[in-house]
């Protein structure tokens, strides 16, 4: 089946962070890690996770949970 995880990159209050995704079962599971470098080969776990039924909505989730800890507005 192969590596499933798929990420995004966000930047907020100047500094990156990547939301990992991957299937887990019926689901998707959403996790949250700093990226300490600028090649992102040092990264640092938030201790973020979420959990949804598409990869959209975990994502999403835990970006919510991300700005909340960091008092960062919604997009």
């Amino acid at each position: 089946m192969g590596d499933q995880r798929v990420s995004r990159q966000l930047d907020l209050n100047g500094r990156r962070y990547w939301i990992l995704s991957e299937p887990q079962g019926p689901e998707w599971k959403a996790t949250v890690v700093e990226l300490i470098d600028r090649d992102g080969d040092f990264q640092e776990p938030i201790g973020i996770e979420a959990r949804a039924e598409t990869r959209g909505a975990a994502d999403e989730a835990a970006e919510r949970k991300l700005r909340r800890l960091l008092k960062t507005p919604p997009v």
